[in-house]
């Protein structure tokens, strides 16, 4: 009788992952990616909080908005992440040393900061690069708002934040991304009307 309840238990959790969670598994992992600023972290901090969703998937009151749910536990893991990085120290390997020290600088790489190299394959993306800029506090609630459509309320619990700082941190994200675009904009011929 317990294994037919447990494997009831089961199935009813699975349909839940599948049926609410799964839907937003692209929206989830582009939410991971503007985060982290990398395909391999974002593929990790992705698996991360769908794992932390699958183990904790009894505190999920069915039929809520599964969403934000995800979206919490992506921020939650990133920031504990964040903190564990800035905790350790830095390592190199030496191997790792001496094989940046035997490679030669080419006309291709000789020129190329940190920042270009990771932005590459964004170049004619301004807007996704000028996002990516952005400080993380800024970064996530411009994302939230107004690539993934939440509410600021939603906002405000995702990030346990209040909804006044949801208001603020959004004005200033829009008034930076402005800015950022600025010259975007006029190297594409628009004009600044206001005077």
């Amino acid at each position: 009788m317990f294994m037919v309840l447990m494997a009831n238990k089961t199935t009813h959790f699975e349909h839940i992952f599948e049926d609410e969670f799964m839907p937003h598994s692209d929206a989830l992992y582009n939410f991971a990616y503007h985060l982290t600023g990398n395909e391999d972290d974002a593929n990790d901090l992705f698996q991360e909080a769908l794992l932390k969703a699958w183990r904790f998937v009894d505190k999920y009151e069915a039929g809520t908005n599964a969403k934000a749910w995800l979206f919490t536990i992506a921020k939650n893991a990133f920031i504990n992440e964040y903190r564990r990085k800035a905790k350790a120290p830095n390592r190199v390997e030496l191997q790792d040393y001496v094989t940046y020290q035997d490679k030669q600088d080419t006309p291709l790489t000789s020129g190329m900061d940190m920042r270009e190299e990771m932005f590459q394959y964004l170049i004619g993306d301004e807007v996704t690069l000028a996002i990516n800029q952005l400080p993380v506090d800024f970064r996530t609630v411009i994302l939230l708002s107004d690539v993934e459509d939440f509410k600021y309320d939603e906002i405000a619990s995702i990030l346990d934040i209040p909804i006044g700082t949801v208001r603020s941190r959004l004005h200033r994200a829009r008034n930076l991304l402005k800015e950022k675009l600025k010259t975007y904009a006029e190297q594409l011929g628009y004009e600044d009307k206001r005077g």
